[in-house]
């Protein structure tokens, strides 16, 4: 049986399943996890949230978001930051029911709307974005590393 969870600071070690999930589904090598102390306090932000779904008790999927204060209006904005299923949960609706916790959630908050950014390469992610009723936007998104030499 699937399951939606909302964690909270006491959730750590499913915050961590689903920190290990993406380094599985996103292949990220040599990632170093962030002390226990940190994960905790970004669990015990109110601007920063995290859905895992469970099988059972395994964390098959997931997403983190932050709350972005709007100048333009007084309602926040939600940045779905990362979201990713286990590739053997994928293709069952999990992307979806999680994507539609969150926009319960905001909905439910008074948030103005979510936007996420989709790399062009990634057809997967643009596909599904899609698929869910997003609206694509063509922007250039640019980083500033602060601490590279």
């Amino acid at each position: 049986m699937l399951t939606i969870k909302l964690l909270k600071a006491k959730n750590i070690s499913l915050f961590l399943a689903l920190l290990r999930l993406f380094e599985e589904v996103f292949e990220m090598k040599d990632h170093q996890m962030p002390p226990d102390h940190h994960l905790k306090a970004l669990l015990a932000n109110n601007a920063f949230t995290v859905l895992v779904a469970l099988d059972g008790d395994r964390v098959v999927g997931g997403l983190t978001a932050h709350t972005i204060p709007s100048y333009y209006c007084e309602l926040p904005e939600m940045y779905l930051y990362d979201m990713a299923v286990a590739t053997d949960h994928q293709r069952k609706g999990i992307g979806v029911k999680l994507l539609q916790t969150l926009k319960d959630h905001c909905r439910e908050n008074g948030y103005s709307e979510i936007f996420v950014q989709a790399d062009k390469p990634d057809t997967h992610a643009l596909e599904f974005y899609r698929s869910t009723g997003g609206n694509a936007e063509q922007v250039v998104h640019f980083t500033y590393p602060i601490n590279e030499k």
